[in-house]
């Protein structure tokens, strides 16, 4: 009876063991089959140098070192893993400048997405540093809710907070948490 047993005891962790490593390889071959396979860029592009134009107008210029399209994603995009300096010029045609060391571009909803050690300088000489800076391509608008400090000619001013139209006619810092006024 005990024999009997033992038998029916190897033989259920025989087949409890295949079981298990059959499932486990089944879960894995259903993960790697919802992984789209064609995760991998469309294409890769060195030294960067894009014009972009409204009405005959230019209005902003993107320069990197690589761009990686995944344009071919079901929520397309284009990377900038090495970072990006991107020129908006206003009607009047004055500069403004935005640097980071990221960058990603969605092209469904036109945002611009500025990662790492952003700084912009407007044609002021304005200075906004942040960690993280989204422009919004259709509505030229420029925000983030990261910590912020703003220099202008006056002051510097740190928040919690960045919004400006593209001009920066209409720039703000959030949550303001210091003001210091600044003598030359």
């Amino acid at each position: 009876m005990k024999r009997k047993f033992n038998i029916i005891l190897k033989v259920s962790l025989f087949f409890g063991l295949i079981f298990v490593f059959g499932s486990c390889s089944k879960r894995l071959e259903k993960i790697q089959n919802s992984t789209p396979s064609n995760f991998t860029p469309m294409s890769v592009a060195q030294n960067i140098n894009t014009k972009y134009t409204d009405s005959g107008r230019l209005t902003t210029v993107l320069l990197s070192p690589k761009m990686v399209n995944f344009s071919n994603q079901e929520f397309p995009y284009y990377e900038f893993p090495d970072g990006i300096n991107l020129t908006l010029y206003d009607r009047s045609n004055k500069s403004s400048t935005v640097e980071s060391k990221h960058a990603i571009v969605y092209n469904e909803t036109d945002l611009i997405d500025l990662r790492g050690d952003v700084v912009l300088i407007t044609s002021n000489n304005d200075t906004l540093f942040t960690d993280q800076l989204y422009y919004d391509q259709k509505k030229k608008w420029l925000f983030t809710d990261f910590p912020v400090k703003f220099r202008t000619k006056d002051y510097l001013t740190n928040g919690n907070g960045f919004d400006a139209n593209q001009d920066f006619t209409n720039a703000q810092v959030l949550e303001v948490t210091g003001r210091i006024y600044i003598e030359e």
